[in-house]
């Protein structure tokens, strides 16, 4: 499944070139022009790393970090900045950066660093439900012991994947989509069922589990 990336940058160029190049690597790009933005988007979409830009207008990239930190966020950050000298270094580091770079910077060390902070992220959250198989850019179904092909429409799968990364993400989708892919579901696996969450989307979650409520 492709790993999605948010970009938090209020130069639009560079944010436009920044996720032309993620999208090129095989990357899902998400762009905020606003640690305002980025804060809204977070709410709704759980991403598996973040490119903070340093000198934003409003609230700067510094202090959007230490605020997702304070509120348990642990998505990996790479911190994009003008800012050099270890000093800013340390600053960005000591903040929860997992890594900072120097602008102008070459778009393969930006993916090399992207890849490396993804991988060495514990991936105990991007776990899929007993029964549900992601493989092939496909999902599956299994059951004794044998695993079946989930046959889904393009937008289906769609939501499926931003349902599932991580589960309990809150999706946007259009009702019928998800009332077809909810029927899907029930029918192989009756402890999972999809809810609406008003005002937000949808929901996956295990019938199973008493913690429900949003």
């Amino acid at each position: 499944m492709n790993k999605t990336v948010l970009i938090i940058d209020d130069d639009d160029i560079l944010r436009s070139a920044l996720a032309r190049g993620l999208r090129n690597e095989g990357f899902c790009a998400i762009t905020a022009q606003s640690a305002e933005h980025a804060d809204d988007v977070l709410k709704r979409i759980s991403v598996d790393a973040i490119v903070l830009d340093r000198m934003m207008t409003g609230m700067d990239g510094l202090s959007f970090l230490q605020k997702i930190r304070k509120s348990g966020n642990l998505t990996p950050v790479i911190m994009l900045t003008a800012m050099t000298g270890a000093e800013n270094t340390i600053d960005g580091l000591s903040s929860g950066a997992n890594d900072y770079l120097a602008k102008p910077f070459q778009m393969r060390e930006l993916i090399l660093r992207l890849n490396n902070i993804i991988k060495n992220q514990p991936d105990t959250q991007n776990k899929l439900p007993t029964g549900l198989t992601f493989a092939n850019d496909e999902f599956f179904v299994s059951a004794n012991g044998t695993s079946n092909l989930l046959a889904l429409s393009g937008e289906e799968k769609k939501l499926l994947s931003a349902l599932t990364t991580p589960v309990g993400n809150i999706a946007p989708a259009a009702p019928m989509v998800a009332k077809r892919l909810r029927a899907k579901l029930n029918i192989v696996l009756s402890d999972l069922d999809i809810i609406t969450i008003r005002g937000r989307g949808y929901k996956l979650i295990d019938t199973t589990d008493n913690n429900r409520n949003e």
